[in-house]
């Protein structure tokens, strides 16, 4: 329902491992998949993910948006200028073009999948929108020279290949939700990666929080039954902004290590720090969580002594609510809350909450107790059976 490819998310399925940008991670399930009117697309990128799974014997069932913006290549330009300009302001996008895409989209001036289906449309649109922009890249003083027609004939075989699954999906989505279906929706980044409520600036272009569905999948507050956060058993984080609880020390390159914490989308090293719970906090108040799921505890096996940040202290005060002023959360520092560690020992004899480790049980009390959020899942490596179900939290849906 938002986002675009600069996120990514990586699904291991038996013995092969599928590292996706688009698609939904429920294009291993055969089962139909939906890209709302949230999302901007690069049709380039998926229609080379949707060739992946076809060649792993996949055809997946995809649903695309008329109503979803699709990135050009002057977005994806536009992208890399605008933060070379920053300087030190830069907020450390991928430089996908996302940004610059939501801009347009904002502005008026985006290119939806209606206008790509209508070629005299989409034609037209170009030739308003492209000396457009040729008139930035020369502000910028950059010497980088548009074509209409050769961006034209490019999206035009994206549109063959994509034309027969674009659709209205709000429509879509509502029909099937009055006959019954299971909808299951999936944001791309994290909560505080969100324009309004995130690390400003230092965040993506969309709402990542789950309002961004009835905004980007059309989809009613009323119809939303369930709602599960997803975090990690520490803190990771790709791009610059504040990090209060980062480790610029041999443990956080032991969490980065040990959990693979290189970016999906640019290979660059994910920031690492103990498990910030203002952070967390502040998820669970925007977002009102039925229950929370908590993955790679794994990772933190065989650290002597584990914290969580609870608190922050800001000049002698005391915070424990998340601050919009990012002057203010740089000069945060952590409060934390020690707890032993636990030593290697064989996951798959972990069965259900009372085979755990004390040390583990402990750590996870404490994230619940702290949340007033159930925990519902807790995962110990990439797998499907990997996973401890504590909650069945999707019975009866």
């Amino acid at each position: 329902f938002q986002g675009g490819n600069n996120a990514g998310h990586t699904i291991a399925v038996e013995d092969k491992t599928y590292k996706f940008h688009l698609m939904p991670s429920g294009a291993v399930h055969k089962k139909s998949l939906v890209l709302g009117n949230g999302v901007v697309i690069d049709p380039k990128v998926l229609i080379e993910e949707i060739e992946r799974l076809k060649k792993d014997g996949f055809n997946p069932d995809i649903s695309i948006s008329d109503r979803a913006n699709i990135i050009m290549p002057y977005h994806r330009i536009l992208d890399g200028i605008e933060e070379k300009m920053k300087g030190s302001l830069a907020a450390g996008t991928t430089r996908k073009g996302i940004g610059p895409c939501y801009s347009d989209k904002i502005s008026r001036f985006g290119i939806r999948f209606s206008d790509l289906l209508d070629i005299d449309v989409f034609k037209e649109k170009l030739k308003l929108i492209v000396p457009i922009k040729q008139k930035i890249f020369e502000a910028f003083g950059e010497d980088i020279k548009l074509d209409v027609d050769s961006i034209f004939n490019e999206y035009l075989t994206y549109r063959e290949y994509l034309k027969d699954y674009v659709k209205d999906t709000s429509v879509f989505l509502n029909n099937a939700y009055d006959k019954g279906s299971t909808i299951l929706m999936e944001g791309a980044q994290g909560a505080h990666l969100d324009i309004d409520h995130g690390i400003y600036p230092f965040t993506t272009s969309s709402n990542t929080n789950a309002g961004g569905i009835c905004t980007g999948a059309g989809i009613s507050p009323n119809k939303i039954d369930r709602i599960i956060g997803i975090m990690k058993a520490y803190t990771s984080r790709v791009g610059e902004g504040p990090f209060p609880a980062e480790l610029c020390d041999a443990e956080g390159e032991y969490l980065r290590e040990k959990g693979r914490e290189f970016g999906t989308t640019t290979g660059r090293p994910r920031r690492c720090g103990w498990l910030d719970l203002v952070l967390v906090n502040y998820s669970c108040l925007l977002n009102n969580f039925s229950a929370l799921a908590i993955t790679k505890i794994d990772v933190l096996t065989g650290m002597k002594k584990i914290k969580i940040c609870y608190a922050y202290d800001y000049k002698g005060q005391i915070i424990y609510n998340f601050p919009s002023n990012m002057d203010i959360l740089a000069k945060c520092k952590p409060i934390y809350k020690e707890f032993d560690g636990w030593e290697e020992f064989d996951w798959k004899k972990v069965k259900d909450a009372n085979s755990l480790p004390e040390p583990i049980s402990k750590y996870v009390s404490y994230i619940e107790e702290q949340t007033k959020t159930p925990i519902c899942m807790i995962s110990f490596g990439p797998k499907r059976d990997e996973t401890l179900i504590l909650k069945d939290v999707f019975r009866g849906v």
